[in-house]
């Protein structure tokens, strides 16, 4: 005789959406520790800003952590050319990305208008791929090319184009433009996967409307797939716009080296410079503490903005 199972209930004297609604919460529970002990635990280290700590004292020993209040702050002030120098290259940086925020559209329009299904999906995914590929071996790959011995100088040179021997990631005069050109290769594929799940939302009666009038594809293009696609770029570039501060550190740690350290040494790698090179541990806390409360400031103006240009707030 066999026995009559019974499935495990969770949450049995809950009606269906509440049960429904506590097993959701036992999912997201795990990424809700994570972001809680690698986002916010961290914020306590925020006290180290106020005293003169060294790494490996004990914490909050007075016998050896000196209490020096907003002194790490005004230290900005005293090194302002230093700061400011980095703030221009973090806001040019991030000015530069935010004017090439459009590439990821039109490639998106593009690979929708490609008629072979293989070849289409052979372009998302080799251009997909690089954002996969971990930042060292980015740049392993772009100094065999790019660098003053690289397989591209060592060609030009050949043909006599070239007598530069620094190559492009020694050229100080364009290690911006060269910073981006490398920062959309390898982000502009997986950009362009948002883009293309929208214009999959787009509304196929309009399309057909715009077909039945006699419109090809670019009034297509200009009357549907276009304002289909504006209400999720505008989000974006308000996000990116609010993230101007925090434009990564991988790309530019690997990529730094003195020939062009005055013009690719960002908030980000100032910050570890400070801390661990310099090993001036409190003062790049500061840094950092100043950092994202004027990333805060700018998302909060950022969503104001939403709310006027688009009726409604990111936050």
């Amino acid at each position: 005789m066999q026995m009559e199972r019974h499935p495990i209930k969770l949450f049995p004297k809950m009606n269906h959406r509440k049960r429904r609604g506590g097993i959701y919460f036992l999912f997201s529970l795990p990424f809700i520790v994570f972001f809680i002990a690698f986002a916010y635990v961290p914020l306590f280290g925020w006290i180290y800003a106020f005293f003169d700590y060294q790494i490996g004292q004990r914490f909050l020993d007075p016998t050896q952590m000196v209490f020096m209040g907003v002194q790490n702050f005004i230290k900005m002030f005293i090194q302002r050319d230093e700061v400011l120098r980095v703030l221009r290259n973090t806001f040019a940086l991030s000015g530069i990305g935010i004017l090439c925020s459009p590439v990821p559209v039109i490639f998106a329009i593009l690979m929708n208008e490609l008629g072979s299904r293989k070849f289409k999906r052979f372009v998302q995914t080799t251009t997909t791929l690089p954002n996969f590929i971990s930042w060292i071996i980015v740049f392993s790959l772009i100094y065999s090319i790019f660098s003053g011995t690289g397989l591209m100088n060592s060609i030009l040179e050949s043909l006599g184009i070239a007598t530069d021997p620094t190559g492009a990631l020694g050229n100080d005069t364009h290690a911006w433009l060269v910073q981006t050109l490398i920062g959309l290769w390898k982000n502009t594929g997986w950009g362009c996967i948002i883009y293309m799940a929208t214009i999959s939302g787009a509304d196929a009666e309009l399309i057909d409307a715009v077909h039945v009038d006699g419109g090809g594809r670019f009034r297509t293009i200009w009357h549907v797939i276009l304002p289909t696609l504006i209400p999720t770029y505008l989000v974006l570039l308000l996000l990116g716009i609010s993230n101007a501060l925090k434009n990564g550190f991988d790309q530019y740690f690997m990529f730094y080296n003195p020939l062009v350290a005055d013009k690719i040494e960002v908030l980000d790698y100032y910050v570890y410079k400070i801390g661990f090179l310099v090993n001036d541990y409190s003062y790049s806390i500061a840094l950092c503490m100043t950092q994202t409360v004027l990333s805060v400031l700018l998302l909060f103006f950022v969503n104001n903005l939403a709310k006027k240009t688009r009726g409604e707030s990111l936050i």
